[in-house]
């Protein structure tokens, strides 16, 4: 699998799919969320709006996934972080469940192609090196069947340093 890194925004990225950094209600809020909202159009509010009528939209560490509608992208995978509460709140396990979940919904629809936010570390308060220690971690060992390119896009950079950095200093980087 090739993992890049790019700055900029995920919203215009020509991949597969885009990952969405969401709240439970998959409502567009802030940050990475109302960015995608905004990009895809209106009809992305309904596709979540039924989701959330089907089952209540989408719990903490898991994903669901949505056509990309006006975006680059076919799909977006909608996964919801942990907020941080200091580390000792099981946030290290839901946070890699996030690119697990997103990653077996990739290989599930037969995608090559994935392009994830940094997850939880805007207003969610998760500190991005800690962040993006657990996101190398768990993308790198993957089994990937389908997926061929997992891209991170940064959108500031300060977290793209960060991702550098630590991607640098890994043993197997």
């Amino acid at each position: 699998m090739n993992v890049t890194l790019v700055l900029g925004d995920i919203t215009v990225q020509n991949v597969d799919a885009i990952v969405n950094a969401a709240n439970n209600g998959l409502w567009g809020g802030g940050g990475v969320d109302g960015a995608i909202h905004a990009a895809a159009g209106e009809r992305l509010d309904l596709a979540c709006a039924e989701i959330r009528r089907a089952g209540g939209g989408c719990p903490t560490g898991e994903a669901v996934l949505t056509p990309g509608f006006r975006l680059p992208a076919r799909y977006i995978i909608h996964t919801v972080g942990p907020v941080w509460h200091g580390g000792d709140h099981g946030e290290a396990a839901l946070l890699a469940s996030c690119y697990t979940r997103c990653l077996a919904l990739a290989e599930e629809h037969g995608l090559r192609s994935v392009a994830f936010p940094a997850i939880s570390t805007g207003v969610y308060g998760y500190p991005v090196e800690e962040a993006c220690g657990i996101a190398l971690e768990t993308v790198l060992a993957h089994p990937a069947a389908s997926v061929q390119e997992v891209r991170f896009v940064l959108f500031s950079a300060t977290a793209y340093q960060v991702y550098e950095r630590t991607t640098r200093e890994r043993p197997d980087g």
